[in-house]
């Protein structure tokens, strides 16, 4: 029908110069009539029985003139898409017509007059060809939250902009980002320009989208959304919402933004993307299942023995290399400042813990200010140098020497069978450029560590491999009864049977003594892993502490970029699937604002590499019953008044549920099998919540909300809606 109907409009503006008037229903006839010409002369083969199903090339014809940002944005990732593979060879290019339509995102086809479309002159004619003056004023006055500005936030609100969304005086979008513009960001966020690197994405997101339309309405704000910032968005900033736009890289803020949602009743649409992969999902209060209704299984890390002893991946070699970055220059440093800031109150919380996780936090304190503390560069270089024979040569000797080549399991199979990977010790060279460029950065890291200054003969080879020849690097000799960890279950260490306690106590000794020679204000410098600043040498000491370990175990080495690719964990995201995501976003933003049934909804998942379309009506949530009662999770219970226990007891009986339980949050407020609870009959429900449970409830919310577990008359649970007790 599309593909008629297009040639049905060409035909009419090959014939009047123009399009079909918007609205028109005169011209929408003549280009239905035109239609019925074309599928008259087309071959049998070809030929459709209806061209104009349920009136769909009437309402093709009545906006065709019109053009909105979604549907292009949309279009514009797809044919983006395809032009990339023309040019790389890449992926699977599109051999067909290709026709996309969301006619369910229109008004009612008796909305769309001439009248109604006609232009009034201004930047929306466009839109409003389409959908009509009455719905771009709903548009131009909506209260939107946008959770995120990166590479998906900034096309939503590019969207926003152009759409007229928020534009009008009653509009207003809140968007929010706790995150700074880094330089990865500038090939997907195209918003941001190089002099914005270090500066707050949202604010700059939306400057940009103000010059592409003064008229919005934004309020850039860097706040995580998250239980700890329920003051910044509290009760009232959620119900004066009308959508919820989620523009997130992390399930635990979706999940959390979903749950605001649901309570609140606002519709949220969400949205991902990796690489040529995208999906949506429509989530709209009482008609669909809400996010955190399903959920994709967790992903799988790689046991410790495995990143520890037993790498067969280049993954597994950086993320130990990861690992190995943040205890050595991060944490460690971090704890040791922890004691630094104030040495009795920390040796108390360890003396008093006394257990082995004091003593390992204990450990990194002390691994900084005792065992490796460097006062000079040429100490660095040394550090660096006995690291490097430690953990490439000395612990892969002990790792062969404990289980040979020839080792078997109790079961009398080879230990060594795949997938692990036998490994060999290196030995350090001077003359290998890779082993030269660790040793400086990590050396370079120290320094930084320690508040020393680098001498100038840090970036001379020659002059590095000098430094490096003076360092004393003892023989190893393997030790036997070592005990290494093989149990892919193991979460942590092995347990060496230590004294904790004794331990912790010497330690703490030597740390006494040494803070002594500190002034009071020492402090060591912890470093954060930046992966986008190329002068920091935090990726070359990833790189370099990788390919080490994939050189021992014989693992194909990458370059830098790519480890940054892993080490950084980058979500990867292309600029193409970002556009049609939020395209097809946009288009359901309209059915929000229609008011439209659950059979209009589209939630999608697409690949544009292949490239595939999938796409289905949301899931409708599930629903409870009981008497004449009718209930989902998006509903709750709110009871008006400062109940006292017996009276909210009293309130389910009138429904005749019985309620045997009440709690808030993680505390019990009643429980009909303790007899003690009976005394709390009489007791202000609102006093026990803040008693018992604990409950801080600010001064300018009316209500808190309790769980209550009921049964029926026959002693069958029934599960009823969270409990909202208003009592102010």
């Amino acid at each position: 029908v599309l593909h008629l109907g297009f040639q049905a409009v060409d035909a009419f503006a090959a014939n009047n110069g123009k399009l079909p008037t918007p609205g028109s229903d005169a011209d929408a006839a003549v280009v239905v009539a035109c239609a019925k010409e074309i599928n008259e002369a087309a071959p049998p083969a070809t030929k459709i029985d209806d061209v104009d199903p349920d009136g769909v090339l009437t309402t093709f014809a009545k906006t065709a003139a019109g053009y909105i940002s979604p549907m292009c944005a949309m279009f514009g990732g797809v044919i983006g898409q395809e032009v990339v593979k023309a040019c790389t060879g890449k992926f699977h290019p599109l051999h067909q017509w290709f026709y996309f339509d969301s006619v369910e995102s229109l008004p009612a086809k008796d909305a769309l007059t001439e009248a109604e479309c006609a232009p009034e002159g201004s930047r929306y004619d466009s839109q409003i060809a389409c959908f009509g003056k009455t719905l771009q004023r709903k548009i131009e006055s909506q209260k939107i939250f946008l959770v995120g500005a990166g590479a998906l936030g900034c096309e939503f609100i590019k969207n926003f902009a152009l759409m007229g969304l928020s534009c009008g005086a009653d509009g207003k979008v809140t968007v929010t980002d706790d995150d700074v513009i880094e330089k990865s960001n500038l090939s997907r966020q195209f918003l941001f320009r190089d002099w914005n690197i270090g500066q707050a994405k949202s604010t700059c997101a939306t400057n940009a989208a103000k010059a592409i339309n003064g008229a919005l309405n934004v309020d850039p704000l860097q706040n995580r959304v998250s239980p700890d910032t329920e003051d910044v968005f509290d009760d009232e900033f959620w119900q004066g919402l009308d959508v919820v736009v989620n523009a997130l890289d992390n399930v635990n803020a979706r999940l959390y933004v979903d749950s605001r949602c649901v309570y609140f009743g606002k519709p949220l649409l969400e949205s991902g993307t990796l690489g040529t992969k995208c999906n949506t999902q429509m989530v709209v209060p009482h008609l669909t299942e809400n996010y955190g209704a399903s959920r994709d299984p967790p992903e799988k890390s790689a046991p410790m023995c495995t990143l520890h002893s037993f790498p067969h991946n280049i993954d597994h070699c950086l993320t130990w290399a990861r690992s190995e970055f943040e205890g050595v220059f991060e944490k460690s440093p971090a704890e040791a400042n922890s004691y630094l800031s104030k040495p009795e109150e920390y040796a108390a919380a360890a003396r008093q813990a006394g257990d082995a996780a004091a003593r390992e936090n204990l450990e990194k304190a002390a691994e900084c200010l005792l065992t490796s503390r460097c006062s000079t560069y040429d100490e660095c270089v040394a550090w660096a140098r006995l690291k490097f024979q430690d953990s490439f040569h000395d612990k892969i000797a002990q790792l062969v020497f404990t289980f040979p080549e020839d080792a078997t399991t109790s079961t009398g199979s080879p230990f060594w069978s795949a997938p692990k990977r036998f490994p060999h010790a290196l030995n350090f060279s001077t003359q290998d450029a890779s082993n030269l460029q660790l040793i400086r950065a990590m050396a370079n890291l120290k320094a930084e560590l320690h508040g020393l200054e680098r001498p100038a003969w840090t970036a001379d080879d020659a002059a590095m491999a000098d430094a490096i020849g003076k360092v004393d690097v003892p023989e190893f000799k393997p030790k036997s009864g070592v005990k290494i960890e093989t149990d892919p279950k193991a979460t942590a260490p092995a347990s060496l049977g230590m004294d904790d306690e004794s331990i912790i106590e010497d330690l703490l000794g030597k740390l006494e003594q040494v803070r002594s020679g500190f002034a009071a204000d020492y402090r060591l410098s912890v470093i954060e892993f930046e992966k986008d600043d190329d002068t920091n040498f935090h990726m070359d000491a990833i790189a370099g502490l990788s390919n080490m370990r994939a050189r021992n175990y014989e693992i194909p080495e990458v370059d830098k970029l790519k480890a940054k690719f892993i080490a950084g964990r980058i979500i990867p995201a292309i600029a193409t699937t970002t556009a049609m995501a939020t395209g097809l976003v946009c288009l359901e933003l309209y059915k929000v604002f229609n008011g439209a049934e659950i059979e209009a909804y589209r939630n999608t998942f697409a690949n544009l590499a292949l490239p595939l379309f999938a796409m289905a009506e949301p899931i409708a949530p599930k629903n409870f019953e009981f008497n004449d009662m009718k209930w989902s999770l998006w509903d709750r219970w709110i009871l008006e008044g400062d109940f006292t226990v017996r009276e909210l007891l009293d309130w389910f009986e009138a429904k005749e549920l019985t309620a045997y339980s009440v709690s808030c949050g993680q505390s019990l407020i009643y429980n009909n099998i303790f007899p003690r609870h009976k005394e709390r009959m009489d007791q202000k429900v609102s006093d026990l919540v803040q008693t018992v449970a604990k409950l801080q409830i600010p001064a300018k919310r009316k209500h808190f909300d309790i769980v209550v577990a009921c049964e029926d008359e026959e002693g069958e649970d029934i599960d009823v809606p969270l409990v909202s007790v208003k009592f102010r």
